[in-house]
């Protein structure tokens, strides 16, 4: 079975596309009590929903998921790199951002780094004076893309590597270098990987360290990694946020990266609504079976359908979908792979073109402490396939359950679906026909700030 780089940490460590849609009816009902609120740049992440994730370095040519960082840098030569591309069809997919692989566990730099020897400024691509990660950035800003960076803190290659003090500086020093040199960054993206280095010890991570550096110099990211500080890793590499799904979490279940344990990935799947910190969840998967690009899996690129599966476990479980979309050995994304994208935004644009309820006005009205109803009237029988419902998570998250009932012209409500956390969102998949009233019933530990509900035909 494929290790891959969460079951190695673990074993090891002892949005909708843009297409018109209509906005809909705000419902609002009580007040709240205090509780966590998530700051503007988490709320610009998760407001993305999507995200691309692009691996590509020396394993790129060396046909591997993971390098030994014996690599010679004279093997990247990719012949059609082409950034621009790679955000062109980010920003045609519906994608919002995108993160690159600055350096992974290899230690081959993408840029050219001071360092290390052991980067593109040793490669012939651009005669050795090439700068991968200056390239991606300003591709991504002309197609208005936010722009994160992944620093793998394993590097196989240095030689400081295991020498935690000198290694900690090393490794500071190449992420000053990408805080500093390339503008505004929108996420920086860690994990707890922590093997072997050349001189067979393994590091001890100054991750307080690493995270104020990021503070002090790009105020305005937010940070990955299963402990955050801002965005957690969803405990699985599937793709599928957990269910419930809580923005909120003890910090004190996950305090660093790379920690293993049952309670950490309940933990990391779940949240904790009694939390003390904002903290959602970034769903991660690759469209392919590895996560660099390999000419053996061309034919095994995920389908339309299940790109679309995992939007609704993610996105709509209150998560954020980070897709890996490798480039190949040319520096170019694969055609098959820019199919799906493609079918997966035409999949998102067809459903969710029409929202029956758009302009719809209903009331809340309180029936209990911590419950509320609303019912709306669709005006005539209609029929509709997806629900969505919104919490205003700028003012938190509350709802720990849900449930939808529907009517005909009789008004005799019966049961339809339900749930538990809404969060950003909560899509579910259901068969309405010929319904005229909806009703929603919400529980929280105290009455909700307004809630959104759209229903797709």
């Amino acid at each position: 079975m494929r290790m891959n780089r969460r079951s190695f940490l673990t074993s090891a460590a002892g949005a909708v596309v843009a297409s018109g849609l209509k906005t809909a009816p705000l419902l609002a009902f009580g007040a709240v009590a205090a509780r966590p609120r998530p700051t503007a740049s988490q709320l610009d992440w998760q407001r993305d929903e999507l995200a691309l994730f692009l691996h590509f370095g020396i394993n790129t040519f060396t046909d591997r998921e993971w390098g030994d960082g014996k690599e010679d840098p004279a093997i990247f030569a990719p012949g059609r790199l082409d950034a621009g591309a790679w955000a062109k069809t980010a920003r045609a997919a519906g994608f919002r951002a995108v993160i690159l692989t600055a350096k992974h566990h290899d230690g081959f730099c993408l840029w050219p780094t001071r360092t290390t020897t052991h980067s593109v400024a040793k490669s012939p691509w651009r005669a050795g004076q090439g700068d991968l990660v200056r390239e991606f950035v300003s591709a991504c800003r002309a197609e208005q893309l936010r722009v994160g960076l992944y620093l793998s803190p394993w590097d196989r290659n240095h030689p400081t590597y295991g020498d935690s003090q000198r290694y900690n500086d090393v490794y500071c020093d190449q992420l000053t270098e990408l805080l500093t040199n390339y503008g505004q960054l929108h996420e920086v993206w860690f994990d707890g990987a922590n093997g072997e280095g050349p001189n067979g010890k393994r590091q001890e991570y100054d991750w307080k360290r690493v995270w104020e550096l990021v503070r002090k110099l790009q105020p305005r990211a937010v940070m990955f990694s299963d402990a955050g500080p801002d965005v957690r890793w969803c405990g699985n590499e599937t793709g599928s946020a957990g269910d419930p799904s809580w923005s909120t979490v003890d910090p004190s279940v996950v305090p660093v990266p790379g920690l293993s344990g049952k309670h950490i990935i309940a933990s990391l799947q779940n949240g904790d609504p009694a939390g003390t910190v904002w903290r959602p969840a970034e769903a991660d998967t690759s469209i392919r079976p590895g996560w660099f690009h390999h000419p053996a899996e061309d034919a095994r690129v995920r389908t339309v359908d299940r790109l679309t599966d995992l939007y609704f476990n993610s996105v709509g479980r209150n998560s954020k979908l980070l897709l890996n979309v490798p480039p190949t050995r040319d520096g170019v994304l694969h055609d098959m792979d820019v199919s799906r994208l493609m079918g997966f935004a035409d999949r998102r644009r067809s459903l969710f073109a029409e929202d029956v309820a758009a302009g719809r006005k209903g009331k809340w009205r309180r029936t209990a402490a911590t419950t509320a109803a609303l019912e709306l009237d669709l005006g005539r029988p209609q029929s509709f396939s997806i629900a969505r419902l919104e919490e205003p998570i700028e003012k938190g998250q509350m709802v720990s359950s849900y449930a939808l009932h529907v009517a005909g012209e009789d008004k005799a409500f019966r049961p339809l679906s339900k749930g538990t956390t809404i969060g950003h969102a909560r899509l579910q998949r259901l068969t309405a026909e010929g319904v005229r009233f909806v009703k929603v019933e919400v529980d929280g530990a105290a009455a909700p700030e307004p809630i959104r509900l759209k229903l797709f035909a």
